[in-house]
């Protein structure tokens, strides 16, 4: 028995659906569905890889590439041949913005989920991008009021590019989406709440906790296997006045961190 074809999500239908020979009448009509239109915008003027297009779409790479031949042989058609371009049908839905890999750039859908600048480098297919909840240049604390993730991607085990990513204010539940739409593959941070950690898990991003200190030394002690972390880590101490009383899950006045094993955010209470 066949298996049913996956639904295409598209991010809009196209403002301009149907294109035309300037002064010549056109007897024969090529049809480009609105699926087809959506992969050549994405690859062709967004720059999209497969891989990419594919998770913005929510579907295999392998169909993304089908229906691009598909695509870019009709509007060679239409182009070289003379004949009308209609863009309608297909097999699509509209994104809600409620998915991972929305467009984030231009999409205002959805509120809640920090935008990824235009600035922001697109991870290659053969990288690895870590990030590292950022501030001042060390770890920053806690994660779930970090500021700014500081990206890395690795290939071929060394760093071939650093950025720095604004989160805009968000906080825990949505700064997971955000690390894997931005294709973040391991995130090192300080101090974590036990569903952050679950998100993190559910986007298949690998966790680093209770790491202190500089950044760049972090990932680089990473990519040479002796990373001090805490697995075990965890902040546990949201609500009753715990944040109000001058903690942070970065550090307290007695030199605790969150990585520590004592009472505190990574403590056993």
């Amino acid at each position: 028995m066949a298996r049913p074809r996956r639904c295409r999500r598209v991010c809009s239908e196209p403002d301009y659906s149907s294109f035309m020979p300037d002064g010549i009448p056109c007897s024969e009509t090529v049809t480009l569905a609105v699926d087809e239109y959506e992969v050549i915008r994405l690859i062709d003027l967004e720059k999209l890889t497969h891989e990419q297009c594919a998770k913005r779409m929510d579907i295999s790479r392998t169909t993304v590439t089908e229906i691009y031949e598909s695509a870019r042989e009709k509007i060679a058609n239409s182009i070289v041949n003379g004949k009308r371009l209609i863009i309608e049908g297909g097999d699509y839905r509209l994104c809600d913005g409620s998915a991972v890999h929305f467009c984030r750039k231009r999409c205002g859908r959805v509120s809640g989920i920090p935008r990824i600048a235009a600035s922001v480098r697109l991870k290659g297919d053969h990288e690895m991008r870590i990030a590292v909840t950022f501030e001042k240049g060390n770890v920053f604390q806690h994660f779930g009021h970090t500021e700014q993730f500081k990206l890395y991607d690795v290939e071929n085990g060394g760093i071939v590019k650093e950025q720095v990513a604004d989160t805009n204010g968000s906080g825990h539940g949505a700064l997971a989406g955000f690390l894997k739409e931005m294709g973040v593959n391991t995130l090192i941070c300080g101090g974590i709440g036990m569903g952050a950690k679950n998100a993190l898990a559910d986007a298949g991003i690998e966790l680093y906790g209770g790491v202190t200190g500089n950044a760049d030394e972090a990932v680089k002690a990473l990519l040479a296997g002796n990373l001090a972390f805490n697995p075990d880590i965890q902040c546990s101490h949201h609500g009753n006045g715990h944040h109000g009383e001058g903690h942070n899950c970065g550090g307290h006045g007695d030199g605790h961190h969150c990585g520590e094993d004592k009472q505190g955010c990574a403590g056993n209470h």
